[in-house]
């Protein structure tokens, strides 16, 4: 499920304001976060929510 602040282009509605969760701005991309394509990027980002449930 994607985050409830995104827009219909997934860009953070939140981004730049106080509102923003601390959590967001300290994620930071990576090569093993991001991978070569938006699909990996998905896969790891869903492995990481099952992950942490």
């Amino acid at each position: 499920m994607p985050c409830p602040h995104l827009d219909e282009a997934l860009r953070c509605r939140l981004f730049g304001l106080p509102e923003r969760p601390a959590v967001c701005g300290s994620l930071q991309p990576s090569q093993e976060m991001c991978g070569d394509s938006r699909e990996q990027a998905m896969r790891w980002i869903s492995e990481l929510e099952q992950a942490t449930r």
